[in-house]
């Protein structure tokens, strides 16, 4: 893994592997490092992803490496620690950078994309992480249709728990609100509440009942049982970026108080570092599976522009030094 590429992508999912692939189509040599850890892991099924409705993530994942590496992309298995600015000589004036791997292993790269998505830090109840992805959710846009009609429960734990106790009821007439000692809501909130008929529950929630694996209630510090079949908890969402920060990379806080994201040039995710891009979840905490790949073709398309100005610079100066030597 000596070899120098024109862009190293950190990170693997749908964003990275649709940059590799666009970049590979642009014939530019291209290396993906992988840590193996998606978001949407324990979710059954991809859903919002035109022609691969319901496909398992990571057989989505395989279907996009295998892609990438029929247009020239390596892959590899690996954790990015970190990178740093770098003056290679053959590249130039130019930007450049070097990325170290967890096994030691260093490569460089003229152009850096980030694509290493979130962690979501769920709220501090008994069961929930455990049935996270399965029938506790966040996004009824990825899973309102596997719990339609079904008794679910809103798990008061951010700011935009009563919009989705809302949204939620679209997909069904049994929605319950449970306030958990954190949300308050406006007089204007209880009038929207009962006029949709969605029931509100006092009390600080303990933990999960799963009956034959399956959940089947919320249990209150009181010990009180409120049957439900799904959960919706809004988990703090946080960018993995700790490859960006390396290089100077900030984060911020998220427009809607949901997490700290990185901040970027929303026509291809350049960052505030030259050479430095960002795509994906890492960049924009609410985006679904589809809008992260989409992420990825337009950063893809942006680093070959950047690439090719740069050449196009170099180009130009080695013609005018060969005329001034005639």
């Amino acid at each position: 893994m000596a070899k120098e590429y024109d862009a190293v992508i950190v990170g693997g999912g749908a964003a990275g592997l649709s940059a590799a692939v666009t970049l590979g189509r642009a014939m530019r040599s291209v290396l993906v490092i992988d840590a193996g850890e998606p978001r949407n892991a324990p979710a059954a099924g991809v859903h919002g992803f035109l022609s691969r409705e319901g496909i398992n993530p990571r057989e989505l994942l395989a279907l996009g490496r295998t892609e990438a590496r029929q247009y020239g992309a390596d892959i590899v298995d690996g954790v990015a620690v970190g990178a740093r600015s770098t003056a290679a000589p053959m590249f130039g004036s130019e930007p450049s950078f070097e990325v170290d791997l967890a096994d030691g292993t260093t490569v460089v790269a003229r152009r850096l994309l980030v694509t290493t998505g979130l962690v979501d830090k769920l709220p501090d109840v008994e069961g929930l992480r455990e049935r996270w992805g399965r029938d506790v959710l966040h996004c009824p846009y990825c899973h309102g249709w596997e719990v339609r009609n079904k008794a679910i429960g809103i798990l008061g734990s951010v700011p935009m728990a009563l919009h989705q106790t809302l949204l939620f009821r679209q997909w069904s007439p049994d929605i319950t609100l449970f306030l958990n000692d954190v949300v308050e809501p406006t007089e204007e909130e209880w009038e929207q509440l009962a006029a949709r008929s969605i029931t509100v529950v006092d009390g600080k929630v303990l933990s999960l009942e799963v009956t034959d694996d399956a959940l089947s209630g919320v249990v209150l510090e009181s010990g009180k049982v409120i049957p439900v079949e799904a959960v919706v908890a809004g988990p703090r969402m946080e960018a993995r970026s700790a490859v960006l920060e390396s290089l100077g990379v900030p984060t911020a806080e998220h427009p809607m108080g949901v997490g700290h994201h990185v901040v970027v040039n929303p026509q291809g995710g350049a960052t505030s570092v030259p050479g430095v891009y960002a795509a994906g979840n890492v960049t924009d905490l609410t985006g679904q599976v589809m809008a992260s790949a989409a992420s990825g073709v337009m950063a893809g398309a942006v680093i070959n522009a950047d690439l090719m100005t740069e050449e196009t610079r170099l180009a130009v100066e080695a013609a005018r030094l060969s005329a001034v030597s005639r």
